[in-house]
């Protein structure tokens, strides 16, 4: 793909502080299942670097050379989880995370972005405001009968895409969980819009001042002090992003765990049952990297009875993502999936017979992870193990 004029984004001071030690390769998913220099982040800046100089000599004025899109360089720039572990290791400190979203932003500008299935999700999100193409009629379908609805709610429960059509036993979980501890709570119902995260990582940013406005004027209408959510994508985005396209929600925005660890440390919610398990505990690329929150999960898990917790040998900032970010797994299903083997095999290594999580994307690729590598490890959103210690004690029958 040739381009007559082009302006990359303002990434000449990453490209600059880039050293090209080579420190990202090794924790680069993304190269684990395709070993090209070209995916690698160092490789990625180098070709950015060769856009950003090409065609600006004077042989190439005189010639009167044009600016090259590799289809190569496009696929690279997509063979990516958006994971962020190569910021983590970057000893130049470049901001890659936001390098990445901004060069995919930067390429569907120019025509040469999205890929496919990011195209379709776009497509049905505008649409329906979901991923999945499903009706928005039924965006709420999942709540639980036996939890009242509050007409005027402590908390807001931003179930997010996945948690509505397709891990609804998770949202379920978190809502009832939430209820057991006498939060009042209600949610959105057809205007929760999809936070958009799915397209921000993308490039595809058309639909993301739409899906803000939406979701904050119909909270902000409903007089909720808090907001709640059990997707990690669905925190980051909602804490974070929707200010850069419309403004921030008025209500605070918790990720499940958070929530959950202020309501036990307030002796709210009851933790009546026992769960006899080796645990360890894998941190979402949205929720730890991206967000910075590592100890809430871990503190909620360590109050819950009979639970042995053990860490990974990569863990907290530097963990291994599960590998279904960044549009990763929509498009390149297989690779996601031979990734999530990967942090199984990390799992099984610590003897846990339960790996827990906080976010319904990475229990989904994590669970197919553990199928097809054939692990009797059991997969668990945090939601899913505090429904079965904060269920009514049943007492044992007397002789």
């Amino acid at each position: 793909m040739q381009l007559s004029k082009f302006s990359l984004p303002r990434v000449q001071k990453a490209l600059t502080q880039c050293l090209q030690c080579g420190y990202c390769i090794d924790v680069c998913e993304a190269h684990n299942q395709t070993p090209w220099e070209s995916v690698t982040p160092r490789g990625k800046i180098y070709y950015i670097r060769q856009i950003d100089t090409n065609g600006l000599d004077a042989v190439d004025k005189m010639l009167g050379r044009k600016i090259e899109l590799s289809p190569d360089f496009v696929d690279a720039m997509y063979k990516c989880t958006g994971c962020g572990n190569c910021e983590v290791v970057c000893h130049a400190q470049i901001d890659l995370i936001e390098l990445w979203e901004d060069m995919r932003a930067w390429l569907v500008k120019n025509g040469a972005g999205p890929l496919s299935a990011h195209k379709g999700m776009g497509e049905k999100i505008n649409k329906y405001h979901n991923p999945y193409g499903e009706p928005p009629s039924k965006r709420d379908a999942w709540w639980p009968a036996d939890v009242e609805r509050a007409e005027v709610p402590d908390a807001i429960f931003f179930a997010g895409c996945t948690g509505s059509y397709r891990m609804q036993h998770i949202a379920q979980a978190g809502v009832t969980v939430l209820s057991r501890a006498g939060v009042k709570m209600n949610c959105l119902g057809d205007k929760e819009y999809c936070c958009s995260s799915p397209l921000i990582r993308t490039g595809n940013l058309n639909e993301s001042l739409e899906c803000s406005e939406t979701v904050v004027e119909k909270a902000d209408g409903m007089g909720a002090k808090d907001m709640v959510m059990t997707c990690s994508g669905c925190y980051k985005t909602v804490s974070s992003d929707f200010g850069r396209f419309y403004a921030k929600v008025g209500q605070n925005v918790y990720h499940f765990s958070q929530y959950v660890e202020r309501l036990i440390n307030a002796r709210k919610l009851p933790l009546n049952n026992e769960f006899n398990h080796k645990v360890t505990y894998h941190d979402p690329c949205h929720l730890g990297r991206h967000s910075g929150v590592f100890d809430a999960p871990r503190n909620v898990i360590k109050k819950i009875k009979g639970v042995e917790l053990v860490e990974m040998e990569r863990s907290r900032e530097n963990s291994r993502c599960c590998g279904a970010g960044g549009g990763y797994k929509s498009q390149f299903n297989d690779f996601a999936t031979a990734i999530a083997m990967e942090r199984i095999r990390d799992a099984e290594a610590t003897g846990a017979d339960v790996l827990i999580t906080c976010c319904p994307f990475c229990v989904l690729n994590l669970t197919q992870g553990a199928k097809k590598l054939g692990s009797s490890i059991k997969v668990m959103d945090l939601s899913q193990v505090l429904l079965e210690v904060t269920a009514p004690k049943v007492e044992a029958p007397k002789e």
